[in-house]
Formats: structure tokens, sequence, C-alpha cells
């Protein structure tokens, strides 16, 4: 099969884009020139403003399977991701049972073979993500584990984290833990402040998020091993890893795009579909983030795709689950609310190449020959998200009915 992607604006991370014809044979790149012919039988590919890039990819995904199939299962959240932009995901543990042994790893590998998309399992730090026992990290790396996570658990035991962290080293593997400590922020609703005082609603302090990324980082020195803090969310989190990168530290860090955009007055309305975790903060903080994602000390921008069933989200505030989708909405949000603060370059630093640098995966190229791992999308285009065409199998989001800039065409993964 050839497709012929016509006046292409080819983004790359660099500061320019080039505009030129891109020829895909059997997903590989077959020719890029000026001009190309369209040749008989291939498929014209064109817009009024087509951009590719090489393909996007999110880490950090709760693809929900095995176990949970009724809220996501790896195809449903492949097709999400595919409708995104992603032509690869990097899934959390958390399931049933957790990808803590190489027999899991393997399960999500196999199974993905048949997805349109790459799919990297991030294997759990501890036995069934429970924070006891450490898993078998070396098992599960040589099965194909990209990272080490117990993912929306946060890893709460120093020891262990430590532990993991001076084991995977051996390896030079990565671990990833979410800033959350849990007993700090018990009962907690939504971000601490005047609004959640003004609301009724108990409060997450910034605090439970700061003392464990002080924490994290301070395992991390000790052990000299590698460690990537996922989705911070506060001013002072963003100071304390642009510090630690400053003194060298093996650290990288990533955000997600709803606190990018957002901050705490959304939920004014108690609407549960902003209930997520980590919660939107305040307006300085999401400037601090916008400052570190330019600056480089926030490496990449993820979906946080929590995906729950509508009987978990569907309830009064303080008894909805925490979490919304995010894998088909990335992108047009950044479009819709940041187009003046991040190019277009930007977001494919973003969300395409520094999320490799961190798992250490091959960056795609555009290039004749290449296999072709390319995210086609159109930058200026609006639309409204309407439930109906929502790939996920969840449909947990506040953005249903509002219109959005910016397109996804379509990916071809190369698979």
């Amino acid at each position: 099969m050839q497709v012929l992607l016509k006046n292409a604006h080819l983004y790359e991370g660099i500061s320019k884009s080039r505009v030129q014809d891109i020829l895909l044979r059997n997903g590989h790149i077959e020719a890029i020139g000026d001009q190309i012919p369209l040749p008989r039988g291939a498929d014209l590919r064109e817009s009024t403003n087509l951009c590719v890039s090489p393909g996007w990819l999110d880490i950090g995904v709760y693809a929900a399977d095995p176990g949970y199939e009724h809220r996501e299962d790896l195809t449903t959240a492949a097709a999400a991701a595919a409708a995104g932009g992603f032509t690869a995901m990097a899934c959390f543990p958390n399931t049933d049972p957790a990808l803590h042994t190489k027999s899991e790893i393997l399960y999500v590998k196999n199974k993905a073979k048949e997805l349109p998309v790459h799919c990297f399992p991030i294997g759990a730090v501890s036995h069934d993500c429970e924070g006891k026992d450490l898993a078998e990290l070396f098992d599960m790396h040589a099965a194909g584990a990209v990272a080490f996570s117990d993912g929306k658990r946060s890893v709460q035991d120093a020891g262990l984290l430590l532990r993991a962290l001076q084991y995977a080293k051996a390896f030079d593997g990565l671990i990833i833990n979410v800033p959350h400590h849990k007993t700090i922020a018990a009962g907690g609703q939504m971000h601490e402040g005047v609004m959640s005082t003004s609301l009724g609603l108990k409060g997450l302090p910034a605090l439970a998020e700061e003392l464990m990324v002080q924490r994290d980082l301070s395992l991390l020195e000790y052990s000299e091993s590698r460690l990537h803090i996922h989705l911070i969310s506060t001013a002072k989190s963003v100071a304390l890893v642009r510090a630690a990168k400053q003194a060298g530290l093996r650290v990288s860090c990533s955000v997600a795009v709803a606190n990018l955009c957002f901050s705490e007055e959304k939920l004014a309305e108690f609407d549960s579909n902003w209930k997520i975790v980590p919660p939107l903060r305040g307006s300085s903080d999401a400037d601090a983030l916008l400052e570190g994602l330019a600056d480089g000390t926030i490496d990449f921008i993820c979906s946080n795709h929590s995906p729950w069933h509508k009987e978990a989200k569907n309830l009064e505030f303080t008894y909805a689950d925490f979490g919304m989708i995010g894998l088909e909405t990335v992108f047009p949000l950044c479009r819709t609310f940041l187009s003046k603060k991040l190019t277009i370059n930007d977001l494919v630093e973003k969300m395409s190449l520094a999320p490799r640098r961190v798992l250490g995966l091959p960056i795609p190229r555009i290039a004749q020959g290449e296999r072709a791992e390319l995210t086609i999308f159109d930058p200026d285009i609006e639309w409204v998200l309407e439930e109906k065409n929502i790939r996920s199998k969840s449909s947990n989001t506040p953005f249903i009915g509002q219109k959005l800039k910016g397109k996804v065409l379509g990916v071809i993964s190369g698979k």
C-alpha cells in the first residue's frame, strides 16, 4: 500500500520546519522531495496545513488490562492513543494481576503485536504494587519492561524505593515514582487553599507532593541511579527538580497536560471529571510548570490517562474516583490553551523526542528508507469533541461538547 503526503510541514523538534512530499510504501518512507507524482493506486493525504512529525509517545497510560477491562483494555487504549496522535504508549502496571513478573510483561507484549500502536510495559517496583516486597526487576527487564514503577500507587516506603534504585542501577534501569504522600494527603479532594476552603472540601496539600519529591531526590543522590518523577504539579516541585538537575543528578520529570492548561477554579461547579491526581493547583503553580517546561526542567507532557466507568464518576464529588481520560485530547488542549506559549516544535519535543530519550528508546527519523513512525496533524482545525467519537472505553472527560483547536489526522506506526 502506498500513501502520498502532499506539501507536508515536517516538524522534527528543531527550530524550523520544512515543506516536502512524503511517499510511504508498506510502512516505510520510500521518498521525500518536492512535487512527488501520485503513483497509480496510491492514497493521497492533503490538508490546508498538513503537518508531520515523528510519532508521539505517552508514558504512564493506565490501560487497565488485564483485570479491569470494563474500564479500558489494551485494544481500546491503543485506539484512543492512535486517535490522539500517539504511535506508542508506555503502560502502568496497576492491573490484576499487576505487571510484576516476566509473565505479565510478556502478556502485554504479545497482545500488543496486533495493536495499531506500539505498547511498552512498565514493570511494577513491588509485588502487586503493594509497596512491600521488591518485584523481579531483572527478569522483567530481560522480558522487555522499559522502566519500573508502582504507577498510580506511589511508593511510600523509602527503604523499598532505595533498594529498587540500587537494584536497577546494575542494568541502568529507570525507576518511575509519582510523588504523593498518602498520610499527608489522606482524605483530600482537591488542592488545599482558599478555593478548597470556600467549597468546603478537604484539601490535598502541596506538601504531600513536595515532601516526596525531596525524599526521592535524596534517595537518588545516595544511590547514584536513575529516577523519573512523574506528574509534578507545584512550583516548589519544579524548583527542587531544577536544582537536582543542576547538581548533576540523573533525574527527569513530567507534567500532565491538565495541570499545564488549568487551575483549581475549574472545580467551582463540583464537576467530578475535574477530580484528578495530581489535583489542579493555583495559577502560580501552572505558570511555574510552563516555565519549567520551557527551560528543560520538565522533560515531557503526558496525558495522565485514567479511565473510569460511569458508576465511578457520576457521583457526588466527594465519592467520585480520581482521574480523567486524556489520550485523545493532549494535543488539542495544548493548541487551544497554550498556543501562544508552546510552538509546534515545542510540542514535538515534549511529546515525541523527550519521552523516548527518558526511556532510552530510539527516536523515529523522517528520512528516506526509514521505517515510518509518524503523526499526521493539522494544528489549526477547529472541532468539537463528541462522546460518540471517543475511542476509549470510558468517557470521563470534562471536554465533551467543547470546541477545540488542532486535530490529529492519523498515525502511521510502522508496525
